[in-house]
Order: C-alpha cells, then sequence, then structure tokens
C-alpha cells in the first residue's frame, strides 16, 4: 500500500510539472500598448517659383518636312514611276505639239477654201482659174482636187475632140481622180491625229500603272521599317498619285483635242466631196457640149 501511495504521487507531481511552468511563463509576460508616433520637425514647405511647362513633339515631330512639288516628287520616286512620269511628259509635250499644228492647220485650209470658192464661183474660165492657180502655187486640198480633175480633163482632149461613146469615161475618171485627190487630202490632215487617240485612252492606264508600282513601294517601306505613320506613307502614296494625275493631264487635252480635230476634218471632208460633186457636173456639161 506505501508502495502504490507513492507512485500515485509520483505520477501527480509528473502532470502538475507543466501546468506550473506555464502558469509561471504567463506570469512574466506583459502586454504592451501602442506607443505614439514620434513628432518630427514640420517639412518645409514647396517653392513658389513658376514651373517652365516644355511643349514636347509628338511622333511625327522628329520626321522631316514632306515636300509635295512636282519636281521632288519626280526626284523621290522610284525608277519605274520615273519611266511611267517620263513616257508621260513626253505623251503630254508632243500632244500639245500636235493639237497646235492641226488646230492652226485646219484653220487655215478652211480660210483657203472658203477664197478658192470664190473665185471659183466668180464667172472665171476653167483654163484662167487653173493658170492662176499654177502662178500662185496654192497647194491647199480644194485647189489640188480642182487641179487633178483639170489635169485629167486636159489629158483627155489632147488628141482632139471626144467621141461621144468615151465621153462616159471621161466623167468617171475625172470622178475616181477628184476621190483619189480627196483621200489623199485628208489623210494628210488626219496624219499624227491617231496619236492624241491613243494618248488619250491610254495614258490614264499608263498612270495607273505607276500609281500601283508607288503603292507597292509605299508598303515595302512599312514593312520595311515598322512604322505606319503618315512621313513613311505620304512620301510614296504622293508618288503614285502624282502619277495618276499626269497620266489625265496628258488623256483629257488629247481627247477632247482629238474629239474636236476629228470632227473638224470630217466637216472639211464632206466639203471637199461637195465641191467636188458639183465641179464633176460643171466638167460633165461641158462634154455633153462638146459632144454636140
Amino acid at each position: 500500500m506505501e508502495f502504490s501511495a507513492l507512485a500515485f504521487v509520483h505520477e501527480a507531481v509528473a502532470i502538475l510539472k507543466p501546468v506550473v511552468h506555464a502558469i509561471t511563463a504567463l506570469g512574466d509576460f506583459s502586454v504592451a500598448g501602442p506607443q505614439p508616433a514620434p513628432i518630427g520637425p514640420a517639412p518645409s514647405a514647396a517653392p513658389l517659383s513658376p514651373i517652365d511647362v516644355i511643349p514636347t513633339s509628338g511622333a511625327e515631330g522628329s520626321h522631316p518636312a514632306i515636300s509635295l512639288s512636282p519636281i521632288v516628287l519626280f526626284m523621290q520616286a522610284d525608277i519605274v514611276v520615273k519611266v511611267v512620269m517620263g513616257i508621260l511628259l513626253f505623251a503630254s509635250f508632243w500632244s500639245w505639239a500636235i493639237i497646235i499644228e492641226k488646230t492652226g492647220r485646219l484653220g487655215r485650209v478652211k480660210r483657203q477654201a472658203e477664197r478658192f470658192e470664190q473665185l471659183f464661183w466668180s464667172g472665171k474660165s476653167l483654163d484662167d482659174l487653173h493658170a492662176g492657180l499654177g502662178s500662185r502655187g496654192d497647194n491647199h486640198p480644194m485647189a489640188q482636187v480642182f487641179t487633178t480633175a483639170m489635169r485629167e480633163w486636159r489629158r483627155s482632149f489632147e488628141g482632139g475632140t471626144v467621141n461621144a461613146g468615151l465621153l462616159p469615161g471621161v466623167k468617171d475618171r475625172i470622178a475616181k481622180v477628184m476621190n483619189v485627190s480627196i483621200g489623199r487630202e485628208v489623210s494628210r490632215l488626219e496624219r499624227q491625229l491617231g496619236f492624241l487617240a491613243t494618248v488619250g485612252s491610254n495614258a490614264p492606264f499608263i498612270g495607273l500603272f505607276g500609281t500601283v508600282w508607288g503603292i507597292m513601294n509605299s508598303f515595302s517601306s512599312i514593312a520595311a521599317s515598322h512604322d505606319t505613320s503618315l512621313a513613311v506613307v505620304a512620301p510614296g502614296i504622293a508618288e503614285a498619285l502624282f502619277a495618276t494625275a499626269m497620266g489625265l493631264l496628258a488623256a483629257i487635252p488629247a481627247s477632247v483635242a482629238y474629239n474636236h480635230l476629228a470632227d473638224g476634218v470630217g466637216r472639211f471632208a464632206t466639203r471637199l466631196e461637195g465641191f467636188s460633186d458639183e465641179f464633176a457636173a460643171i466638167l460633165s456639161r461641158q462634154l455633153d457640149e462638146r459632144a454636140r
């Protein structure tokens, strides 16, 4: 019994020993309250001096100014676009040269035809009129038609009088030589008008080719520089549009002038044909009188 009591006391001491240590620790623990923040010196006031504001430039400000003058656009263009512009510039200059020359010539032959018709219907004999044309050296279209018919007329009577049975052949030859002369003179007036028609119909497409090529170069510049700003895109687009403008500049005057000149030549050809019919009627009447 005594041994059991000692064992029990020993176990009780072992159990209470941790509790005593815990109470001792709680007694040593002290809770610290919040400490007030230290009060330091007040910060100095901000200066009241004015602040200088320097404006900053945007992304485009770092790029140089873009010149859109025609000469600068031509010099900065790609070699293909330069060739296109050169072709259009040559076509424009040559078209204006043809327009000026043909306008002056058409007006001149109209005035010469009016003077000749006044002389033709003045009552002078055909032989005297033919001799006067040879002495003055008139070579306008209506005079050429008259001279060709008179030359065939004289050839028909070189052997004397003409038999009545040969009169239809003489009339037919005179009509044919006048028709040939009219065709030759009209062909001279129409010479180089085909160039105006070609420029008027094809120059816009040539300029469009330059435009497409310039836009392709602009896209290539964008891809190479990885920059889509206006300073990178604008030069190529301006060159491309300038090629189109040159195409229109060459095509519009050429087309308008071709229509005007072709109409004038057609009217003058009709006038020549009317004169040849009247002159053929006069010669036919004189042939009939000689055959009687």
